[in-house]
């Protein structure tokens, strides 16, 4: 019998009181299709970190369902960093993602700022710190960081994350399968075995999903784009338009050896779930 794919979820703390009142029925809805765990990110430099810990919380004394918090570089100290690792492990937390972060606007190099500035400087203090207590999760970018000099430096970068400690990785958002497979590829070549997991990002509107890309340097195929351009004014054909063109990208992914799948929910049960039914990645009885 085929072992059943991992199954992720990203949600981030809500800004407003309405998104707050709402977010309790979306971990439920999510919680149902079992997921491995809910990963919880926060701002560039911890600006909202308390965030971060009232949502896992929410999360874990709703659902019971393990939690990932990030943590990033940007702005960041050892000390901070060593009191959020201690705030996790006492809460029960046992999996971390660790990331350099968003780069502030004016920021002129790739370095970021404060004392970490690459995340396998963050994974190495992790491990120093607190040894094998926590899974590490950290980033991988099958089409190559918008910042990196190149792809080559981009996968020397990843590698260095994996020698630090990273126990596992989930991409950045993309539309096009090969970008995945041909990074598998050259983690095969470099001897690199830990799980990547896709990261998948349901198409829920043509602004939207623009926008998404165009920030983390993704790649959106001129034919997708311009189906979505069409269909703008048509929501329930764009919906079904975007959910054929995920539900297919997943399809390749799963059956071409990706281990499971990461959804960016944006803090929305509906797109994931139906992806999740039309994939029929149900939990064994």
């Amino acid at each position: 019998m085929m072992n059943r794919p991992s199954l992720s979820f990203e949600l981030f703390p809500p800004r407003t009181p309405e998104a707050a009142a709402k977010l309790p029925a979306v971990i439920a809805q999510l919680a149902a299709a079992r997921p491995s765990f809910f990963s919880i990110t926060h701002g560039a430099g911890g600006s909202d970190q308390d965030g971060t810990y009232e949502t896992l919380t929410t999360v874990v004394a709703q659902t019971g369902i393990e939690v990932a918090p990030h943590l990033t570089c940007v702005g960041s100290t050892r000390a901070r960093v060593a009191e959020l690792l201690e705030r996790y492990r006492a809460a029960g937390v046992k999996r971390i993602v660790a990331l350099r972060g968003d780069l502030p606007a004016t920021a002129m190099s790739a370095s970021a700022p404060g004392e970490f500035h690459y995340a396998n400087e963050l994974v190495s203090f992790i491990r120093e710190t607190h040894g094998a207590a926590f899974t590490i999760e950290v980033a991988a970018y099958p089409e190559v960081h918008p910042q990196a000099p190149s792809a080559a430096a981009d996968f020397d970068n990843f590698c260095r994350k994996v020698e630090a400690g990273a126990d596992g990785a989930v991409t950045q958002l993309f539309y096009n399968a090969d970008a995945y497979l041909d990074f598998m590829e050259r983690c095969a070549k470099a001897g690199i075995t830990i799980p990547i997991v896709p990261g998948i990002m349901p198409i829920t509107g043509y602004a939207n999903i623009v926008r998404f890309c165009s920030g983390c340097g993704a790649d959106l195929p001129k034919w997708i784009r311009l189906r979505l351009e069409d269909l703008q004014d048509d929501k329930p054909a764009l919906l079904a338009f975007g959910l054929d063109v995920v539900a297919r990208l997943c399809e390749t992914l799963l059956r071409n050896g990706a281990p499971g799948l990461h959804f960016y929910t944006i803090n929305q049960a509906g797109p994931t779930l139906r992806l999740w039914e039309r994939l029929a990645l149900k939990t064994s009885a």
